[in-house]
């Protein structure tokens, strides 16, 4: 079985000529393919994560969501002195929270220490309200997105359909002939 392996293995196969292998393995230091593979994803990743791309900024989340939670009715306090300040740096960032109030109804918060500098703070009804405007923001995000890549695929078509040599950039170049 391992002669039968080694047979079919062009790493350690000989050729009838020679003696020698006829394929010549490729080596990326010492760590292998494996290894060149995982340090070209690890660069992208990283360079993914400098640009920004695919993510949103804590200053992006911000500023979508505290136009909501006003709208949605909750009261903006702000952080006007050293004290309040120093609390609101205690707090989760930038998340919707809720505690049981003294007289068992829940109220919800959200704290920006970093850009405005204060705590919005609502009842149910209010963050009913922001649930259903996140909802509504998403819904309208998709159909932006899909009128932009509908409009794209749009243009696209008529580029193709002006170009007298088919899908391509002209004789010989395409893939139209």
């Amino acid at each position: 079985m391992a002669a039968v392996r080694a047979a079919c293995d062009p790493m350690t196969s000989k050729s009838a000529i020679g003696g020698k292998s006829s394929l010549t393995p490729m080596r990326f230091g010492r760590y292998g393919v494996r290894g060149a593979v995982a340090a070209f994803l690890l660069i992208a990743i990283a360079g993914c994560a400098m640009l920004g791309i695919g993510g949103v900024t804590p200053r992006q989340r911000a500023a979508d969501l505290e136009p909501m939670l006003s709208a949605a009715g909750f009261h903006m306090i702000p952080a006007d002195s050293p004290e309040k300040t120093q609390h609101l740096k205690t707090l989760p960032a930038l998340k919707v929270n809720y505690y049981a109030g003294k007289d068992g109804a829940m109220r919800y918060w959200f704290a920006d220490p970093d850009y405005c500098h204060c705590l919005y703070v609502g009842d149910e009804t209010a963050y009913q309200k922001y649930e259903n405007l996140r909802i509504q923001a998403r819904i309208a995000q998709n159909e932006q997105e899909a009128a932009e890549e509908n409009y794209e695929a749009q243009q696209q078509m008529q580029m193709n359909m002006m170009n007298p040599f088919g899908f391509g950039f002209g004789p010989g170049i395409g893939f139209g002939f």
